[in-house]
């Protein structure tokens, strides 16, 4: 029989006298990431390779530090790239719906944006006080004097004309008239009817003529009035000009190098010339700018802005404002942005609206970047669960990938859903580097189902959960520790505390040859172990702290474990610790609830009787058996039938079944456990109950490896020690678990002393003399199992079913027959 494990093979300890430091504080703390090189060179072929499509999905399990390592390893890249530039919209004066774009040198959008900020304070002053000067006034007054006297002038002249012929002008409220006069007095009109028809024909015809003369003259007062108007258009214009010129001369020499800045600038002076009424009007009424103001805000769902009355203060001069969407000026390098929130919105930016006189309203300044425009130039940085659970978020941000341009819509319109008219900002190249962070199971996902992932994702950096433990990687680990304490600013850690908490790695995995590449986990039990050492008032965390630590992880989740413990205490549930039975042995499951995982033990049991060769899986049949679980049962069958159905059919019917187990169960790590079970029911010879036994098994009785050795071991233990151990109790584990092994001290110091028990079996044979007691036996020169051993018993019982079924077959045929 085999021999149980040594205490030194039932856990790895990590002897601290190996490092070089007392405590962490002797260490660079300059270590961001351990023996994730796979990952590394990955990101960093991404972030250099220039070519269009190599963005980068960084995939791994959660709490393997990926998005803090990727940000680590993006800005350490960033730092020595160009810093990108400066991005401004401005309103577009001839489409006023098609914002334009203006890019900056980083830095100068900012100082654009002020230096506009202060123009338009400027001119707010100097505009109207320039017509309100008495240049302007005495020189607007002139036009129209000189269009007034022109006006009377000629009304002079026809009047001296038509009183030389006796005829006066005369001005009336309704108007212009003309009337004979007689000795210097207007003859009524009584008297132009008394006289002769002659003369009054005569008076008549000359009144006429002057009355179509009159009509010359007031026909050309439009004229003078419209000439009166462009004069003092262009007066006003002159004016203006003279108040902007030389505050935007300014401008344009300072961006002189900047040919959409100077475009912008013409386009700003033009503008405020153009719509110079606004000013004059508003001097005209004593400095209130009630006159009609030309469109600005838009409302939404109509085609241009229309006059808008009621502004609120300063609305007019929203239009010639700059809105700086990005701002570079204190960037160092090129920018990484991680968006923690990555809606459509957040991603590609959108155009706000504000309510005004009972409508939505909008225009460029409200314009409000994404998340891709900040990072525009540099590197983005998005998680793949977060982005794919907003709606339209993942098709908006391929949508920009795929067209190296930011546009700036509403989902709505960008799926052509909805279409309202509203703002249409023009585009902005995109020329940035996409880092996606999720799980495995989206990327494959993601990569089976969407044909752009291949296109735009060509760069997978994946991340591995553990680590391989060489004397490199330790001494790495141990100033990653020493990194978390730093960065965090904890207490010291001496060199046994962080020996203890790379054990504690070591478990994680369940590897004793690896470390755990769930940083995360790590970082959580040193700031625990740092929080107990507070409450010891100690200066240095000590291994005793972080097993305290790991304690209270154990007592903060182990409620259930605790219930289930207690319910093998009380014998509700049903589990055996001493003594023998037939068909009965005890299996050891594996819980993960709330990533807090631990062991269970199971009671199986087989019962076996004549048959056609059939193995029932009472679990299967109750659609509880999971198809991995399933799988194992059937395997049994392979077993028994390779092992002893070679000369006669396998003529059993067996049943098997996890007995209390009420809910699924899944998972092949039973089998081995299963099939003593079966062995033993057709053997007849009891199995130990003071064992516990896990592990899968092939078609030819080899017991293979299976997760969670350590939770199970633990699991059939504490019911042990419960009970009282005897120093005969143990567990059955596959051999190849071996390099797994990493228990809790006091199992390890019971099996020193001697009272549990951890075996490594590798076959079938081994795992079922030490339950029996009973050699297993081989087959002798004559091809049989000897009699007395575990294989001879369970070959003559199928011997025994199979002759049963052949003297039945012929009994009933003998009985068809003569019936017949």
């Amino acid at each position: 029989m085999i021999d149980a494990l040594s205490a030194d093979a039932l856990r790895t300890r990590f002897d601290s006298s190996q490092f070089d430091f007392e405590t962490t504080a002797d260490l660079p703390a300059e270590t961001q990431v351990v023996g994730q090189d796979r990952a590394v060179e990955a990101l960093e072929f991404g972030m250099t390779i220039e070519s269009d499509g190599y963005n980068v999905f960084a995939l791994g399990p959660p709490g393997t530090g990926r998005r803090e390592l990727v940000q680590h390893l993006l800005e350490e890249q960033a730092a020595d790239e160009e810093t990108p530039p400066d991005w401004c919209y401005v309103n577009n004066f001839d489409e006023e719906r098609e914002p334009n774009v203006l890019k900056m040198p980083a830095g100068r959008g900012q100082d654009l944006k002020e230096d506009v900020d202060d123009l338009i304070e400027e001119l707010k002053t100097a505009l109207p006080a320039a017509f309100e000067s008495e240049e302007y006034q005495s020189r607007r007054e002139m036009i129209q004097e000189e269009v007034r006297e022109d006006q009377e002038a000629a009304l002079e002249r026809l009047q001296e004309r038509a009183r030389e012929d006796d005829i006066a002008l005369i001005r009336t409220p309704q108007g212009f008239a003309f009337a004979p006069i007689r000795d210097g007095e207007v003859v009524a009109p009584e008297e132009v009817e008394s006289m002769p028809d002659e003369e009054r024909e005569e008076v008549q015809q000359q009144i006429a003529e002057y009355q179509e003369e009159l009509q010359q003259i007031l026909r050309k007062v439009p004229e003078h009035e419209r000439e009166a108007h462009e004069r003092i258009e262009e007066l006003n214009q002159e004016i203006a000009a003279l108040a902007v010129d030389e505050s935007i001369n300014i401008l344009r020499q300072k961006y002189s190098n900047l040919e959409d800045v100077l475009d912008f600038l013409t386009a700003v002076r033009n503008d405020i010339i153009e719509n110079v009424d606004f000013f004059v009007q508003a001097a005209q009424n004593g400095g209130q700018q009630q006159a009609q103001q030309p469109p600005m805000m838009q409302q939404q769902g109509q085609q241009g802005g229309g006059q808008q009355s009621a502004r609120p203060d300063g609305a007019f001069w929203r239009r010639y404002r700059v809105n700086l969407i990005v701002d570079n000026g204190d960037t160092d390098g090129a920018p990484v942005v991680f968006e923690d929130n990555p809606n459509y919105q957040n991603l590609v930016g959108q155009v706000e609206q504000i309510a005004q006189m009972g409508a939505l309203v909008t225009d460029f300044n409200l314009i409000q970047s994404g998340a891709l425009h900040e990072a525009n130039g540099g590197y983005l940085i998005v998680e793949a669960r977060d982005l794919l659970t907003q709606p339209y978020a993942w098709e908006g941000l391929k949508q920009a990938l795929r067209n190296d341009e930011i546009q700036i819509e509403s989902p709505g319109q960008a799926l052509g859903l909805i279409r309202t008219v509203t703002l249409e900002p023009e585009a902005i190249p995109l020329d940035v580097k996409l880092v996606v962070v999720g799980e495995r199971l989206l990327y494959y996902l993601l990569d089976a189902y969407d044909p752009d992932v291949d296109r735009l994702f060509k760069v997978m950096a994946d991340f591995d959960e553990q680590i391989d433990r060489d004397e490199e990687h330790e001494s790495e680990y141990a100033d990653l520790i020493a990194t978390m304490i730093a960065d965090e600013d904890l207490r010291p850690f001496n060199r046994s505390a962080v020996a203890h908490v790379m054990e504690r790695s070591t478990r994680l995995v369940s590897d004793t040859e690896k470390l755990s590449g769930r940083i995360e986990r790590v970082r959580d039990l040193v700031q625990q172990a740092h929080y107990w050492a507070g409450q010891d008032d100690a200066e240095t965390v000590t291994d005793a702290h972080v097993q305290q630590a790991i304690d209270a992880q154990i007592r903060r989740a182990d409620r259930m474990r605790e219930r289930v413990q207690e319910s093998i205490e009380r014998e509700t549930i049903y589990i055996d610790t001493d003594g023998s039975a037939v068909g009965q042995v005890n299996g050891l499951a594996y819980l993960d609830v709330g990533g807090f995982s631990f062991g269970k033990p199971n009671r199986i049991t087989a019962r076996v009787r004549l048959g056609k060769g059939e193995i029932v899986d009472i679990e299967r049949e109750a659609a509880l058996g999971g198809p991995l679980h399933s799988k194992g049962v059937l395997i049994l069958s392979g077993f028994l039938q390779g092992r002893f159905a070679q000369q006669y059919p396998l003529s059993l019917s067996a049943s098997l079944v996890f007995e209390q187990t009420y809910g699924g169960i899944d998972g092949d790590s039973a089998s081995s456990a299963e099939l003593y079970a079966l062995l033993s029911a057709l053997a007849d010879e009891p199995l130990r109950q003071d064992l516990a036994v896990t592990g899968s098994v092939n078609q030819h009785g080899i017991v293979q490896p299976i997760g969670g050795v350590n939770e199970k071991i633990e699991g059939f233990f504490d019911v042990c020690q419960e009970r009282g151990l005897t120093g005969k109790q143990g567990v059955l584990i596959p051999a190849s678990n071996t390099d797994h092994l990493m228990l809790r001290p006091d199992v390890v110091e019971a099996a020193d002393a001697g009272q549990f028990h951890v075996y490594p079996v590798e076959t079938i044979d081994q795992g079922i003399e030490l339950l029996t007691g009973i050699e297993a036996g081989t087959r002798n020169e004559q091809g049989s199992f000897p009699d007395d051993t575990m294989n001879g018993k369970v070959e003559a019982r199928l011997r025994t079913f199979a002759d049963r079924r052949r003297q039945f077959a012929l009994t009933d045929g003998q009985n068809e027959s003569a019936e017949a």
